[in-house]
C-alpha cells in the first residue's frame, strides 16, 4: 500500500509537470497520481502492455495521471455555444 501511494505521488507530480497543471500540492498530486495509476493500469492492460518494476509502474501511472489531467481539462472547458 505504501508503495502504491509513493508511486501515485511521484506520478501525480510528474504528470503535473508534463501537463503544466497549475497548483500541484502534495494532496492534489497524490489524488491525481493514484487515480492515474488505476487508469493507467486499466488502459495498459486493455492494449496488452504489462509494466513491471519501479520504472514500469511509474511510467504507466504517470501516463494515466496525464490522461486524467487531460480528461479533467476537457470537462472543465467552457462551452462555446450560448
Amino acid at each position: 500500500m505504501i508503495y502504491f501511494i509513493l508511486i501515485g505521488l511521484a506520478a501525480g507530480w510528474l504528470a503535473g509537470i508534463l501537463m503544466k497543471a497549475p497548483g500541484g500540492g502534495l494532496v492534489n498530486n497524490l489524488i491525481v497520481g493514484v487515480i492515474g495509476a488505476l487508469l493507467g493500469g486499466f488502459l495498459s492492460q486493455l492494449v496488452g502492455i504489462h509494466a513491471s518494476g519501479l520504472l514500469g509502474n511509474l511510467l504507466v501511472a504517470t501516463a494515466g495521471a496525464a490522461t486524467f489531467i487531460a480528461l479533467l481539462r476537457l470537462l472543465k472547458k467552457p462551452n462555446d455555444t450560448p
